[in-house]
């Protein structure tokens, strides 16, 4: 299965639309059948290889993604993350921007050497390649990054920012470009580690979020950049129903484009005609609320529809039962 889903990816046919993630797809009884605590996973990269493929080891979904948060970037750039120590099953959060402003933002971001080596941007690749010891021959392995617009609202101050992109846009759009280099580069990082393709989780940078008329204008141009620099295959994962952006999508180059429940499957196949299409299983109310018929229901929708593989239509819920993923597998 690792060779046809690699096969997909590089444009090649395969008979039939496989079942795997480039999202995050930890589970909690992955977690406690390899004796790990979440929030310790996200500092160590021995643990955070093992976390990462618990999933397939307990359900046989053959991938693996990597790093189990998307505050990476984030981090390197100066923000404050909160572990979420006290919690069992919490994803980390951003307790404090970076910085108050997006100019101030930009002129720190020059320097994008001195930035990979803050931060946990090398743990990851050490715990890429322990996977990709571990695993690597059964599972595809994805580099998730975040998108340029979500990474800026993590490292700027929200609030400001808003009122930068009304009063002096072309700030807005000079930072988004700085952010696509840098994030190009912590994707060919994660690439030369061993990661078989790059997953782009912009989730705050959908046109379900930001509107259609400010994705064109600020988001399209930073995605298309950082696509171009990132080497293939990449995937770009869209959050909310984008059925009436579909044709700006399109336009952004990657090879395949993931999208979540809400979304018409049949118009996204039409408007993606020339891109895999990756989706759309409901990640709460089918994977995580669901019993096995209702994800067996959905993955036949899925394919009659003309996805190109079945996908989470975000990350999973971290208390996702592995019978489901198994499910997914099979159906």
């Amino acid at each position: 299965m690792r060779q046809k889903i690699l096969d997909l990816l590089s444009g090649k046919k395969v008979d039939f639309p496989p079942a795997f993630s480039g999202l995050i797809h930890v589970t909690a009884e992955g977690l406690q059948s390899e004796g790990l605590i979440f929030h310790e996973t996200h500092k160590d990269a021995q643990k955070m290889a093992k976390a990462a493929a618990s999933t397939f080891k307990l359900s046989g979904l053959p991938s693996a993604s990597l790093p189990l948060d998307l505050y990476v970037e984030a981090e390197a750039l100066g923000g404050q993350i909160n572990f979420r120590e006290n919690a069992e099953f919490e994803f980390p959060q951003v307790s404090k921007a970076g910085f108050e402003s997006v100019k101030e933002l930009t002129t720190e971001i020059t320097e994008i050497t001195e930035i990979l080596k803050r931060g946990r941007i090398k743990l990851v690749c050490d715990a890429i390649r322990l996977l990709k010891d571990d695993v690597g021959k059964d599972v595809v392995i994805s580099g998730v990054i975040p998108g340029p617009y979500t990474l800026l609202l993590l490292v700027v101050e929200a609030g400001k920012m808003f009122v930068e992109m009304k009063k002096e846009p072309a700030a807005i759009t000079e930072a988004l470009l700085h952010l696509s280099s840098l994030l190009a580069e912590v994707g060919t990082s994660y690439r030369n580690a061993g990661a078989d393709f790059i997953t782009i989780h912009d989730m705050g940078g959908s046109p379900a979020f930001i509107g259609p008329a400010k994705y064109e204008q600020f988001v399209l141009p930073a995605e298309k950049l950082l696509i171009e620099k990132l080497p293939k295959p990449r995937v770009l994962s869209v959050c909310g129903n984008v059925t009436k952006s579909l044709h700006l999508l399109a336009q952004i180059g990657a090879d395949a484009v993931s999208i979540d429940q809400t979304v018409d499957l049949a118009a996204a196949r039409l408007a993606l005609k020339d891109t895999l299409l990756f989706g759309n299983l409901d990640p709460v109310k089918t994977l995580y609320q669901g019993d096995s018929a209702q994800v067996a229901e959905s993955v036949v929708g899925a394919r009659e529809a003309g996805v190109d593989a079945i996908w989470p239509g975000c990350d999973l819920v971290i208390q996702t039962p592995i019978q489901n993923i198994q499910s997914m597998k099979k159906a």
